[in-house]
């Protein structure tokens, strides 16, 4: 049984090659295949094939499974014909004599039965394209080892039978089945993206336009309001800044979706910690005031970074107010800084009603807020964001009753003669 073995050998060869091929198509980040690249793994397999082929003395046959990559390559990717050429090449190679012509003999036919196969193969579902690949894999195994019987016949009959019409027919089964296997958990996991993409994109517009309805709604009647002529003059300005309040509330949503859908940094230029952050805090001491919340800073002297000043205020207006709000009946806030050659940690602290881990672990995820019903999420969203974009980490720590801090931490940059703010 010297054929059947080293056909079992040709088969173990493919199995091991394609299963190497399959786990590095599942790690590609672009899970599309180009038929060139199809091509040339299929070229590979067959050209293995002639690597390991049995080739008894004198014959001039070489007995492999090299019929089994063409075929995989005709009936899947429309192939064919440049498999035949390029299983007639390799075969010249090694030497023209008798196994050479019978292999043009052969794989000629083949190429145009292959081309002619394609379009309806991909007709059939895929069971019926499974059948269909081990019916015709049959057919040419007994072309195959019927043209040897009358040109060549082989010293043990029942080997060559055995090895090349049982065994390329199992072989091509469990190819076509990995193939059919694959190709459908690879739809399936495309349907699944899409269906969160577009799960994603329904909620995110939900979000926005409750967000954006509000204040715009209560714009909208108090513009009704100003169309009366009988209003008195400071009832005019009262109604006009709430229109204008409103309509700022819109744009920050707006402005908030923005920069999370476009987290890439505008302007890159050096940040003062310090200065930043005293800016911020200039910002929301109202809010805080209006909330009883005392602000406490602990300001390193020097610290600076690089990234958008305008994105960096944004980020921390953003966890700011998160705190402020977290204290609905007042308290602490910290604020504090530390510096070093490699990275600036910047630490927020609040003394309000805290999280727990899960509350922790879904921060920044979409739609996700610790305020229910009164938040979207989108602010944590550009938190995260924003701090990817500079190359930075966030660690947060919470114990319910108690408060909330988080931690920054940004590559440091050096400057020479840094102001002292």
């Amino acid at each position: 049984m010297e054929i059947t073995k080293h056909i079992l050998f040709n088969f173990s060869i493919l199995i091991i090659l394609l299963f190497i091929g399959l786990i590095w198509f599942d790690r590609k980040r672009n899970l599309a295949l180009s038929k060139w690249e199809a091509y040339i793994c299929l070229s590979v397999l067959i050209y293995v094939c002639f690597l390991f082929s049995y080739h008894p003395t004198p014959s001039s046959y070489y007995f492999d499974l090299r019929f089994l990559p063409v075929l995989i390559g005709g009936l899947y990717l429309g192939l064919g014909p440049l498999l035949c050429l390029t299983v007639i090449v390799i075969r010249g190679f090694y030497g023209i004599d008798l196994g050479f012509y019978m292999t043009i003999i052969l794989y000629l036919p083949l190429s145009i039965m292959l081309w002619w196969l394609y379009p309806w193969f991909w007709k059939q579902n895929s069971i019926k394209r499974v059948y269909s690949s081990v019916l015709l894999t049959f057919i040419i195994s007994l072309i195959t080892v019927g043209t040897l019987q009358i040109t060549m016949p082989p010293a043990n009959p029942v080997d060559a039978w055995f090895a090349y019409l049982v065994i390329p027919a199992i072989g091509l089964g469990i190819l076509s089945y990995f193939t059919e296997f694959f190709r459908n958990n690879f739809i399936m996991r495309q349907t699944i993206v899409k269906s969160e993409k577009l799960y994603a994109v329904e909620q995110m517009g939900a979000a926005i336009s409750h967000e954006i309805r509000n204040p715009l709604t209560a714009a909208n009647g108090f513009v009704q309001l100003l169309m009366s002529n009988n209003l008195p003059r400071h009832k005019q300005k009262e109604y006009l800044s709430i229109i204008k309040e409103e309509l700022g509330a819109a744009e920050r949503v707006i402005q908030d979706y923005l920069t999370f859908s476009k987290p890439a940094l505008e302007t890159i230029e050096i940040l003062q910690i310090k200065r930043e952050l005293q800016q911020v805090l200039t910002i929301l001491k109202p809010t805080a005031n209006q909330n009883s919340v005392e602000i406490h800073t602990n300001f390193a002297l020097i610290g600076s970074m690089s990234g958008d000043r305008q994105k960096f205020q944004q980020c921390f207006i953003n966890v700011m107010k998160n705190a402020i709000e977290a204290m609905p009946g007042g308290g602490q806030l910290y604020v504090e800084t530390s510096y070093d050659r490699s990275n600036v940690t910047i630490t927020i602290r609040d003394t309000g009603v805290g999280m727990t881990k899960e509350q922790i672990d879904r921060l920044g995820e979409p739609y996700y807020s610790t305020k229910g019903s009164k938040g979207t999420g989108l602010g944590m969203m550009v938190v995260y964001s924003i701090v990817k974009a500079m190359n930075g980490t966030i660690r947060v720590t919470s114990v319910i009753g108690e408060g909330t801090e988080f931690t920054f931490q940004f590559p440091s940059t050096h400057i020479t003669n840094e102001t002292h703010v």
